[in-house]
């Protein structure tokens, strides 16, 4: 269910080169969302998107803080999620739902500032997660203005700078797991402080590090672009980071789409979009970045149909090489899929 599926249907379009293979490294499912834009989105809902047309062999799964168990130790409750995404990926492996492997990998939650203690959340996560479990999210993204809407469970600015949260990480690298990194554009540099303390730990950036653009940076795009540009230039110099091009389309990035009589097209956005995915892609090349859909929650602005085409006209000079590493091995290898 969707609660914008009339006004995406509004903008329809030929799927481009529908034969490239892709993983998108980057979605959720959920249900009882009442204040999103698809308060559902499970295995249909998924299959319905999925069904445009792009060649989408598997994806990943991210957490999302859905499926808590409500009941046992409150560090262990995130368990829940992993045991339900878990077994969406065992439906989708019967073959019965389609060609693709939704959940091929598995990204849980685990509460960091737990400190060394974080270590049985991440082995109960692994069991749960039935060999398709690769390593946690924990959010950091948080911004003093009220009106900007702070990452789950965040409650101060420097999360990733938090000393019990530091004593936790060295967990994933024992487990050889990753980290998925959410911040905003402003804590970027804290996640440098991060990596460069943890060389031996894989990270990923997600959503380009979050850059505002509503409230008090409504307006400021341009400002904020230039202060991103140099601290990606940064974050690029750890070569334990990769990152994740999409997740722009928010509606805290600003770009309003979701006001608009009509969805923006492929093209719209790509040429709105752009300068961050080039940027990206010129400092982390394209072995460590990977296209991502963040569906449900760009929804708000586009159909994944589009979503997919806009990467494809932004690649459209690439080289064959450059093109399969984006959208398919670079995910591949990170996530360890073995496709």
């Amino acid at each position: 269910m969707s609660t914008n599926q009339d006004w995406l249907a509004l903008s329809v379009e030929e799927t481009l080169a529908p034969h490239l293979p892709i993983i998108d490294p980057h979605h959720h499912l959920w249900e009882f969302r009442p204040d999103g834009v698809s308060p559902r989105y499970l295995m249909d809902e998924f299959q319905a998107d999925l069904g445009a047309g792009h060649n989408i062999v598997a994806t990943v799964f991210i957490e999302c803080g859905t499926m808590y168990k409500n009941d046992g130790p409150e560090g262990l409750r995130s368990v829940g999620e992993m045991e339900f995404a878990n077994g969406i990926a065992a439906m989708s492996a019967s073959g019965m739902y389609g060609a693709t492997r939704i959940g091929a990998g598995l990204i849980g939650n685990a509460d960091l500032c737990l400190g060394a203690a974080v270590g049985e959340v991440l082995d109960a996560l692994a069991v749960a997660g039935g060999g398709r479990f690769r390593g946690i999210r924990d959010q950091a993204n948080w911004d003093a203005d009220e009106g900007i809407r702070n990452g789950r469970f965040v409650t101060c600015p420097h999360a990733y700078m938090d000393p019990k949260f530091r004593e936790g990480f060295p967990e994933l690298e024992k487990r050889d797991l990753s980290f998925e990194a959410w911040c905003f554009h402003s804590q970027i540099t804290e996640l440098i402080d991060l990596a460069r303390t943890f060389p031996n730990t894989r990270i990923v950036l997600n959503h380009f590090g979050g850059p505002l653009g509503v409230g008090p940076y409504a307006g400021k795009q341009d400002e904020i672009f230039e202060v991103w540009k140099g601290d990606v230039v940064e974050l690029a110099g750890c070569p334990n980071v990769h990152a994740k091009l999409g997740g722009i389309n928010m509606d805290i990035n600003g770009f309003g789409w979701e006001y608009q009589d009509r969805p923006p097209d492929s093209s719209t956005l790509m040429e709105a979009t752009r300068r961050f995915y080039d940027h990206a892609i010129s400092c982390f090349g394209v072995d460590r970045c990977m296209f991502e859909s963040n569906f449900p929650v760009d929804k708000i602005s586009c159909s994944y149909n589009a979503l997919w085409n806009s990467f494809k006209r932004l690649t459209d000079d690439f080289s064959f090489d450059e093109r399969a590493a984006l959208f398919h091995d670079t995910a591949n290898r990170f996530y360890r899929l073995g496709l």
